[in-house]
């Protein structure tokens, strides 16, 4: 039933990640749109997640926040669609390590390029700071997509969706530079028919959430 699954999300918010993601999947999912500033802060969202932003996903009676956990849930909750290596496999450890590499390391550290933060360039201080550098995460990254076509297990997963999503925006945006083994992986992911039917979605969306301003 559509009402089983329900998506929280803003057409500009990472929610375009875990929509994708849900058109991947393939079942049916109602969406609910909030906005910034009133209905994500209200007290009936918040009873959904205390932070007050989203994505969200309620499923029945589960509700998971935060965009990895949501591909990991979705991915394990509907394994027919094949997208999480089995969980005996030899591949769910690069794809574990892939999905929360880009859940941890990258979003630190284009988060704190985008705010002007600057990790003071002495040993102790690196070592406190997660990711250590911009660069070091940025070339440790394109290792691991460079000449790959897929992160784990030869097929297509929520990691490969969501180091994807990341890059593209990253480099659509300038928060991440355009190398070529950047543009060659998320130029191919992103033009998936899941990817590109939701970016047709949450830009309708969008464009229909500004003619209602």
């Amino acid at each position: 039933m559509t009402d089983d699954l329900v998506f929280y999300t803003h057409p500009m918010s990472r929610g375009r990640i875990v929509r994708w993601m849900l058109e991947e999947v393939g079942v049916p999912y109602r969406t609910e749109l909030l906005g910034y500033g009133d209905t994500m802060k209200g007290e009936a969202y918040r009873a959904v997640n205390p932070m007050g932003k989203v994505p969200a996903l309620c499923h029945g009676a589960t509700t998971v926040t935060e965009v990895a956990a949501i591909l990991a849930y979705l991915a394990d909750r509907f394994p027919e669609a094949g997208l999480a290596p089995e969980p005996a496999a030899a591949a769910r450890g690069p794809y574990y390590r892939w999905l929360f590499f880009c859940a941890g390391p990258v979003e630190a550290a284009v988060t704190n390029k985008v705010l002007g933060v600057t990790v003071p360039d002495e040993p102790r201080m690196r070592g406190m700071v997660g990711y250590g550098s911009l660069e070091a995460v940025l070339d440790t990254l394109e290792g691991a997509v460079a000449g790959a076509e897929y992160v784990a297990g030869g097929r297509f997963s929520a990691a490969d969706l969501y180091l994807a999503a990341h890059l593209g925006w990253g480099m659509q945006f300038g928060t991440i530079p355009k190398r070529p083994a950047f543009e060659t992986y998320a130029g191919r992911h992103l033009a998936r028919p899941a990817a590109v039917r939701a970016r047709e979605i949450d830009d309708a969306l969008l464009t229909q959430q500004a003619g209602g301003a």
